[in-house]
């Protein structure tokens, strides 16, 4: 990893750490590298079963896009790879939590919205502030599947900033720490995750996007696809035996 952006795991969960607090963890394109290699790495990283995406210190998660950088390149539109997007541009099986350590703004906002959950320090603050500058966001189409229509719209037409306590009133964020307990909480969050039979979780995850995409029928019918194997499998057996015999699962993720 280069140095903007650095992978680790711990216990089963890696962190994937945007390091570049001096520019508020801006999107340059070392950090958008760094991004799709630590991404990658997750996916092929059988040593880690969830995900973290942070930023170093304590006053920004991501303030989104590197504004010198875009109008030195006079960038226009961002080319489809620009960053990664968990479920649009790569497919992320395992589960991503972002743990918002401050601001995330415009493509900050947009990592921590394809994560799929968020896990807030009190200070942390999202907004979409694209209008404020005249660019774009896209991305932004999933916005009103995750929050009510009208406090996406709200989100998207002023660029004005929610705190995290509202970001979890309105169901952006899953829960708000103080920030000295947001790597500690949020490390327990994912390896409660990371512990659970691997091949529910993977599918679990994919049931919960199916009513984004498809109406309440087919998403029934795609649900017992995905969960058909989970039933086959030998980790549906151990469970109930675990139980039977009063210990701890073993999981062997098939």
């Amino acid at each position: 990893m280069s140095d903007v952006v650095t992978y680790e795991v711990t216990d089963g969960v890696a962190w994937l750490t945007i390091n570049r607090p001096e520019a508020r963890n801006a999107l340059s394109k070392a950090v958008r590298d760094g991004l799709w290699e630590g991404t990658r790495a997750f996916v092929d990283d059988d040593s880690a079963a969830v995900l973290v995406l942070t930023g170093a210190g304590d006053k920004a998660f991501c303030a989104g896009g590197d504004l010198k950088e875009m109008a030195e390149t006079s960038l226009e539109i961002p080319p489809p790879d620009f960053l990664p997007q968990f479920g649009r541009n790569i497919d992320v099986p395992k589960p991503t939590i972002a743990a918002v350590n401050g601001v995330a703004f415009a493509g900050g906002f947009l990592l921590a919205q394809q994560c799929d959950l968020v896990v807030a320090a009190e200070h942390a603050r999202f907004a979409v502030s694209e209008v404020k500058v005249g660019r774009g966001s896209p991305w932004a189409a999933p916005l009103s599947w995750l929050v009510p229509p009208r406090v996406a719209l709200e989100i998207l037409l002023t660029g004005d900033p929610l705190d995290a306590a509202r970001a979890r009133e309105v169901g952006l964020v899953n829960h708000v720490v103080p920030a000295a307990e947001l790597r500690e909480r949020t490390q327990a969050l994912a390896a409660g995750i990371a512990s659970n039979a691997p091949l529910s979780v993977a599918a679990g995850k994919r049931t919960a996007y199916l009513s984004a995409h498809h109406g309440l029928a087919e998403a029934y019918d795609r649900a017992e696809e995905i969960w058909a194997p989970v039933y086959r499998s030998a980790d549906a057996q151990e469970g109930p035996a675990a139980f039977r015999d009063k210990r701890a699962p073993v999981w062997k993720g098939r």
